[in-house]
């Protein structure tokens, strides 16, 4: 389980590093930090965000599907780190990233769009119920129309992708997880 720093430690070993006379492998030791990596995420959150960059967020922000696809297409053209694509689109943790390109390399585009958390429990009843009145509904609706018409461009930007691996000589990523 990962140490919780409070906003006030956080905030003092930033500002030490940043006066210059400790480096983050000293002051991780000193303050009993789990690594020097992390102190340079608070570094680069405190550079990014100023003093709100350190605060622990109460709530997960959520990030619509077609924002992560644009993320992953901006790192994927640019060849930016993961730290580089995080600042550029305003995103506190770079491992987020990481963990969409993960997911999208496994599964596509609606690997990207599962809900977080555990799904709730139905009865055997109620499941039959929502199937059938899942049926019944048709795209009639303009949200569900533009909804479909998003779905559309994100597998657009997906196969624009993949037809970029195919011109670079590389293969689809999700080939090689599928023969395992």
């Amino acid at each position: 389980m990962e140490k919780k720093y409070s906003y006030g430690f956080k905030l003092n070993v930033v500002q030490e590093y940043l006066q210059g006379t400790s480096g983050t492998n000293l002051l991780a030791q000193k303050y009993q930090v789990s690594g020097p990596s992390l102190i340079r995420k608070w570094v680069n959150q405190y550079q990014e965000y100023g003093k709100e960059g350190l605060q622990t967020k109460k709530t997960k922000k959520k990030y619509p599907l077609d924002f992560k696809l644009n993320v992953l297409k901006f790192k994927q053209d640019t060849g930016a780190s993961y730290k580089d694509t995080a600042n550029a689109f305003g995103i506190s943790e770079p491992s987020i990233i990481a963990n969409w390109r993960r997911s999208y390399l496994k599964e596509g585009a609606p690997g990207l769009n599962k809900p977080i958390g555990r799904p709730p429990k139905m009865t055997k009843s109620n499941s039959e119920e929502k199937k059938k009145n899942q049926q019944k509904k048709l795209p009639t609706s303009e949200a569900e129309i533009e909804l479909l018409k998003k779905e559309n461009e994100y597998l657009r930007i997906e196969l624009e992708y993949l037809k970029k691996l195919k011109a670079r000589g590389l293969k689809d990523p999700r080939e090689n997880n599928s023969q395992e």
